[in-house]
């Protein structure tokens, strides 16, 4: 595999130029996929399983968003709204010299979001499309929170979560060791806090929290910042792109949803990772990592 080739890209927003930090890994004209990572505000660090699991002969791109650890971050909540973030993402395309011949989207998380806001926006663009560990409903998502998770937990356990979160005490150390081991450790990454991948960890200590708690809420049990009402559950029809929907068993996210979403999407494909939790590409790495590989190489042949 070539080596990897890292790029700032510079980014035209309502503030003047900015840049955007960039790493290519490996090298294939063809087949280029451009990861889009969770948060918001984390880094592309978690996406490092890729190196391990993923076949060569597929490149893949890291990229940091605006905000994130390794590119600028114009500190002004203003920044932090979809469409700039699609804007974004579309001069980061243009910049790269992806196009509908080569260009693959895979966004986790947030990222997900943002990958079907650019899909629905810029689909011509686009050769594949992957939305990874993603509702498409944060109304939705809440309600599979409060409803389906919240009563696999301790009762008593939520209710002292509930109780911290209405006082505001969201960083405080009881909040976090109720969180890790019946909420973490079951749905986000399922191996013991102690033991997860130093990738992981670092995009998680690296998370720009003005940025993360603007747009998801300070709440790591829900949603409720800008992000709150966002829901294009209608929407999905009119991403005509083959696109992949991936799910995992014991995710934050349901995946009775996500099935759902696959077949709305006119050309749309459903991988479950049966072991896996949020964080699939670690907890579930080889059906995660195939599943996506065997998707592109389909749409590539």
């Amino acid at each position: 595999m070539a080596p990897p080739q890292t790029r700032r890209i510079p980014i035209e927003t309502p503030g003047g130029t900015m840049e955007v930090w960039t790493q290519r890994n490996g090298s294939n004209p063809h087949t280029r996929l451009l990861l889009l990572h969770g948060g918001p505000g984390a880094t592309h660090e978690y996406f490092k399983s890729f190196e391990t699991w993923f076949p060569a002969q597929i490149e893949f791109i890291y990229y940091d968003q605006l905000g994130s650890h390794h590119s600028d971050n114009p500190a002004d909540r203003a920044y932090w709204t979809i469409p700039r973030f699609v804007d974004e993402v579309e001069q980061v395309r243009t910049a790269l010299g992806l196009g509908p011949d080569n260009f693959f989207l895979l966004g986790h998380s947030w990222g997900g979001i943002l990958a079907i806001e650019y899909a629905l926006a810029h689909q011509d663009a686009l050769k594949g499309l992957i939305i990874s560990n993603m509702m498409s409903s944060c109304p939705e998502y809440q309600r599979y929170a409060d409803e389906v998770l919240a009563p696999q937990m301790d009762p008593a356990v939520v209710k002292r979560i509930r109780e911290l979160e209405a006082a505001g005490d969201y960083e405080s150390n009881e909040y976090m060791d109720l969180l890790v081991p019946h909420h973490y450790e079951q749905h986000v990454l399922r191996q013991p806090a102690m033991q997860w991948p130093q990738p992981v960890n670092a995009a998680f200590e690296k998370i720009n929290k003005d940025l993360y708690v603007s747009m998801q809420g300070p709440s790591e049990f829900g949603i409720s910042g800008k992000l709150q009402n966002w829901d294009r559950s209608a929407d999905l029809a009119q991403i005509a792109v083959p696109t992949l929907v991936v799910a995992a068993e014991h995710d934050t996210m349901d995946p009775v949803h996500m099935r759902w979403m696959a077949e709305q999407l006119p050309n749309g494909r459903y991988l479950h990772c049966p072991n896996g939790s949020h964080m699939a590409m670690w907890d579930d790495p080889e059906v995660y990592h195939a599943g996506i590989a065997r998707f592109i190489q389909s749409q590539s042949d």
